[in-house]
C-alpha cells in the first residue's frame, strides 16, 4: 500500500517478525514484574500492576523491562519508530483484560488464561507475528538489532 504525500511516495514500514521464543520470555519477565507489584501490601497495588501492563511498552521508545533484557522493541508498523504510551495502551488492552479477569472469583484465572492463549495462537499464526493488540495499535515487535539497522539507513 503506497501513500502519496506531495511529491514523495511513502512506503509503509515492513520487517521480519521477532523470534517468538524471545517474545514469550520477554512477556514472562514483564509478568513477573506485574506479579511482584500485585503482591505489594498496598491498596493500589492492583491499579499499579494494571498500569504497568498498559504502559510498559511506551517506556524507552517501545521497550518494556522484559523487552530491554531480551533485546526486543515495539515499533509502529506505519512509521518504523518506537511507540508512544497511547499505542502501548491500545496494544496491551487484551493482556490488561486478562489480568482484570483474574479478579473474578472461581473462573477468573481460567478466563484470563484463555485470553492469553488465544493471543499466543494469533501471534504464532500471523506471518508478521502480530496479535490482536498489535493489529489495533498498528505495531510490530522487532529484534532491537534489526530496528537499529533500519534507523541507520
Amino acid at each position: 500500500m503506497l501513500a502519496l504525500q506531495g511529491d514523495e511516495i511513502e512506503i509503509p514500514f515492513v520487517s521480519p517478525k521477532a523470534n517468538i521464543l524471545n517474545r514469550f520470555i520477554a512477556k514472562f519477565l514483564d509478568l513477573l514484574i506485574v506479579s511482584a507489584i500485585g503482591q505489594l501490601p498496598l491498596k493500589i497495588s492492583f491499579i499499579a500492576a494494571l498500569s504497568y501492563i498498559l504502559l510498559s511498552d511506551g517506556f524507552a521508545g517501545g521497550r518494556s523491562v522484559g523487552k530491554q533484557v531480551i533485546g526486543l522493541q515495539v515499533v509502529s508498523s506505519e512509521t518504523g519508530n518506537g511507540i508512544s504510551f497511547k499505542e502501548s495502551i491500545i496494544r496491551n488492552i487484551t493482556p490488561a483484560l486478562a489480568f482484570m479477569c483474574t479478579r473474578i472469583p472461581y473462573v477468573g484465572w481460567l478466563l484470563g488464561m484463555s485470553v492469553l492463549v488465544f493471543e499466543s495462537l494469533l501471534l504464532i499464526g500471523n506471518p508478521k507475528g502480530r496479535r490482536v493488540g498489535d493489529e489495533l495499535a498498528k505495531t510490530q515487535i522487532l529484534d532491537y538489532t534489526v530496528f537499529e539497522t533500519f534507523n541507520k539507513e
